[in-house]
């Protein structure tokens, strides 16, 4: 029943959004395309700004491209690379929004992704979100298969405790990050968190990144993040979720069940699959049983769906709308 009252809209949060790039001319034409395409409700990207760190490639070639098709996308050009934070400085340095979006130059935002983080910022107690990282190695490769691992892991710590990273969404409640730091999410983390505001995880925020191909790479990444997280934490006193040794363990625990589960399954599958098909060749060549009328299996005739899946939950590609 209609009180004829108007429905009340939820006011829209904009926001600038800074992009990272040093040689990035293989993915800044699609970041940048994504970037523009986000399907937006609640939310509003006022500027799309690129810092192009002593590029030597396309980048900044293409970045003027999009720049005449959208006057949202600013550039700023640093000759000389000084490191990710100096770039991040810099961008805050020209953001005009209270929420600031940042995102590194070689990754690609699900078409949801700003608006799923940004969102979250209707309330006040929200500091800083962070996007679902999802690797597009094909996991048949080793080091491909490591960095799904590695991501799914994550995605579980930060269901439990957010740790964020290669797309984030912050207040700006700072100026600028000390020029030591090579963590700089971490940082930003540290910052709000001391600031009394929440961080929060945004799973359905989805960023595709690239992780490591080789083992040099996938150690040289590693050893890298690991260093800078221990800067972070002697000289600024912040840890990061992910040093919890404790918790990193049970979630790999957790992992090694689910495969030693998988590999029961198996062994029963092949198991049971064997005695079908030799009872399958009896009845074909001692009994001479064709199953042309066969033998009901009676549990199958009964489809009930799980309450909790739902049709907007399943992959775009299995629903029929």
């Amino acid at each position: 029943m209609s009180t004829g009252e108007p429905c009340s809209t939820p006011p829209i949060i904009r926001c600038s959004v800074g992009i990272t790039a040093h040689n990035e001319e293989a993915n800044i034409g699609q970041l940048l395309e994504a970037m523009r395409n986000q399907r937006l409700r609640t939310v509003e990207i006022t500027e799309i700004i690129v810092v192009a760190s002593g590029c030597t490639d396309r980048t900044e070639e293409i970045v003027r491209e999009h720049m005449a098709c959208d006057p949202r996308i600013k550039l700023i050009v640093q000759e000389k690379r000084e490191g990710k934070t100096a770039a991040v400085n810099l961008f805050l340095a020209h953001a005009k929004e209270n929420i600031c979006v940042l995102e590194s130059g070689d990754t690609l935002p699900g078409e949801d992704a700003i608006e799923s983080m940004v969102r979250m910022f209707a309330d006040p107690a929200v500091g800083m979100t962070g996007a679902h990282k999802v690797p597009v190695n094909a996991p048949e490769h080793i080091v491909g298969y490591m960095s799904h691992l590695r991501l799914r892991l994550e995605h579980q710590l930060c269901l439990e405790i957010p740790r964020l990273g290669e797309l984030i969404a912050f207040r700006k409640v700072f100026d600028h990050i000390p020029h030591d730091v090579a963590m700089d999410e971490a940082f930003v983390e540290a910052l709000v968190v001391r600031r009394g505001l929440q961080v929060r995880y945004a799973p359905d925020a989805v960023v595709y990144n690239m992780g490591p191909q080789t083992v040099g790479d996938f150690i040289k990444q590693r050893r890298r993040n690991y260093a800078g997280h221990l800067h972070l934490m002697e000289k600024y006193g912040y840890r990061v979720s992910s040093l919890d040794a404790g918790r990193v363990l049970r979630l790999a625990l957790t992992e090694v069940w689910r495969a030693l589960q998988l590999i029961w399954a198996l062994f029963v599958l092949a198991l049971l699959e064997g005695v079908a098909r030799l009872l399958g060749w009896w009845d074909y060549r001692v009994r001479h049983r064709r199953h042309e009328v066969w033998d009901i299996a009676w549990t199958t005739k009964r489809v009930t769906p799980p309450s909790s899946v739902h049709l907007s939950s399943l992959p775009p590609h299995t629903r029929q709308e």
